[in-house]
């Protein structure tokens, strides 16, 4: 990797790719409110659940207050003992749910905050009406907006702000400093030490590259689930932190440290729920019916009572909101968190992990507020989820790091090389391809085995670091499913429920073990055949390479079974790579 790319950027090129970042996020939207679209075409389809963006026919079973004024409702199938279909809704996910006789009527856009094999819950800013709904993936335009705005302000801001951005186009070279000895109150290996000192050095900007395994989350501060192994370390080490962003996106026991859950429990909440009783009361008396009736002018003083009642709670509840900040050491949230929130605050330092994971817009929200930033992530692997092609074929898909890598190379990062997480004969290849060799797998993982596992028994599988299965020419062949949405092979999704049995039966915990398939397709098919007992013939409506219920039906639910995204960050013990796609032409799809 050379040290540093010739050319820069003028100022001038600066405006043009900040104006460009404008356009395409105006490109995403148009790409999102399109495919949602067409989603709702599909209104009274059974095939619309066939997308995984999609749940049908579903009935409230509970509701409830939840933190923040928001109410969290519970919905399962309108038939009680059915599952949910597979589906590609997460905690966290935004989520709009309309009624599903109304094509016309409200809908409400809300957070997935919990998900079980038959139920869902979503928080909205209230309940929705009607006896039978859908819910739909939505766009997360507030996201996008803020995007927009944090952009808009980078492009002509001077001073601090001004530097840094000239640093990250290339206009002017990152500064770095020695740094005086350094302690370490956790376990960190020598490379990650070294990241650690190096970000410490930059005055502008530096970059950390975490390769899987590499422990990138030990060494900063992850996104979303990742920022809540953070904020566990931070409170284990007895320091002031606050978790921003949406309850709904939090671990649940982690939900009395996010700023929702710490005003509901402030001192001050009674009384700002007291006032908020009373104002509501007082606007519905003024619109209630009495003997004797209330003048016009009455029920405008009423109701100017209960506006200015409410206007009081809010201002306490800010008050309440900015005494929990002002005590706050750390404050921990991802990319797309209610900057306004956090007012006129000034960080010393802005971590941004998973940063390839994210298109570059995201990364300015929180670059609007610190005086350096540290990056981290692995631009060799996935780039981020863009919909548009437009879109794409302007470069929308490379991330802030990833440009950084290209504009500074060696001299703005740092890679950490010992991995954690899987066999050296597994590492090698990866290693080979995409790190210049040199990742090196740690003794606790170099040689680890399936049979080295409690209770588990040595046997040709479990005695192997990996292993391939050949399925041509058996009758596994892939098949486009009857919608033509996505590919499966239920030959193929037979032979991975009779080796997940193997696993098993040798003592191979179920949730240790993990199916990965590319296709949405071969989800659905072995998520039916191991989670519900069918056998493929069954489920794909196919007869090829099917067996009997009972050799492919292994009644699992514990037996985690994803998309490649869907895994993406993970951890199994053990996993199998069903790739579907088997056909006398030799195309491998992807």
């Amino acid at each position: 990797m050379s040290s540093r790319r010739r050319n820069k950027f003028s100022s001038n090129e600066t405006d043009e790719h900040f104006i460009s970042m404008m356009e395409c996020l105006a490109l995403e939207s148009k790409a999102e409110i399109e495919r949602l679209a067409e989603r709702r075409k599909m209104a009274r389809l059974a095939d619309a659940e066939k997308t995984g963006e999609t749940i049908l026919d579903l009935v409230i079973i509970d509701e409830v207050m939840g933190l923040g004024q928001r109410t969290l409702v519970t919905f399962r199938k309108r038939t009680e003992s059915r599952p949910l279909p597979w589906h590609r809704l997460k905690v966290g996910s935004p989520v709009v749910v309309v009624d599903q006789h109304e094509n016309d009527g409200e809908a409400l856009t809300g957070v997935v905050s919990r998900v079980n094999r038959e139920t869902i819950q979503v928080a909205l800013p209230d309940l929705p009406e009607g006896d039978r709904f859908r819910i739909d993936l939505t766009a997360d335009e507030v996201t996008r907006q803020r995007q927009l705005e944090a952009i808009t302000i980078a492009k002509d801001s001077r001073g601090r702000l001004g530097r840094l951005r000239s640093v990250l186009m290339g206009e002017v070279e990152p500064n770095f400093s020695e740094v005086a000895d350094v302690e370490f109150l956790t376990r960190l290996n020598e490379t990650q030490q070294a990241a650690v000192k190096f970000a410490l050095s930059a005055h502008d900007v530096a970059v950390i590259h975490g390769p899987p395994g590499t422990g990138k989350t030990t060494t900063v501060a992850p996104s979303n689930t990742g920022v809540d192994n953070l904020l566990e370390r931070l409170i284990r080490a007895r320091q002031k932190v606050v978790r921003v962003g949406h309850p709904a996106r939090v671990a649940e026991s982690l939900r009395e440290f996010t700023l929702d859950g710490l005003v509901e429990t402030h001192e001050n909440m009674p009384i700002i729920r007291k006032m908020i009783r009373e104002a509501e009361q007082t606007f519905r008396k003024s619109d209630k019916w009495t003997r004797a009736k209330r003048t016009r002018g009455e029920k405008q003083e009423m109701r100017s009572d209960a506006k200015m009642l409410l206007k009081e709670a809010r201002f306490l509840e800010q008050r309440t909101i900015e005494s929990i900040l002002n005590r706050a050491d750390v404050i921990c949230g991802t990319t797309s968190f209610n900057e306004d929130l956090l007012g006129e605050r000034w960080f010393d330092l802005i971590v941004i992990d998973e940063a390839c994971q994210s298109t570059e817009p995201g990364c300015w929200i929180p670059l609007l507020r610190g005086d350096k930033l540290v990056l981290a992530g692995d631009h060799k692997q996935l780039p981020p989820t863009v919909l548009s092609a437009e879109a794409t074929q302007r470069g929308f898909t490379k991330s802030l790091m990833e440009r950084q890598v290209e504009l500074y190379g060696e001299s703005i990062s740092r890679m950490l090389k010992i991995q954690y997480r899987m066999h050296d004969h597994i590492m090698q290849f990866s290693s080979n391809k995409f790190y210049s060799g040199e990742l090196v797998a740690d003794d606790s993982v170099k040689g680890h085995l399936l049979s080295d596992l409690t209770g588990v028994e040595s046997n040709e599988m479990n005695s192997r670091p990996f292993m391939f299965i050949d399925t041509a020419g058996s009758g596994c062949e892939e098949e486009l499913e009857p919608e033509g949405f996505s590919k499966l092979n239920p030959g193929e999704a037979n032979l991975v429920a009779r080796l997940l049995r193997q696993l098993t039966a040798s003592g191979v915990p179920p949730q240790e073990i993990g199916v990965i398939a590319p296709y949405a397709a071969q989800v659905r098919l072995l998520r039916k055949m191991i989670h519900q007992g069918e056998s493929a013939s069954q489920s794909s409506g196919g007869s090829q390479g099917a067996t009997e219920q009972e050799e492919s039906g292994v009644r699992m639910t514990e037996i985690e079974i994803d998309t490649v995204d869907g895994f993406q960050g993970r951890e199994k013990e053990a996993l199998i790579i069903s790739l579907v796609v088997s056909n006398a032409k030799g195309e491998i799809g992807f």
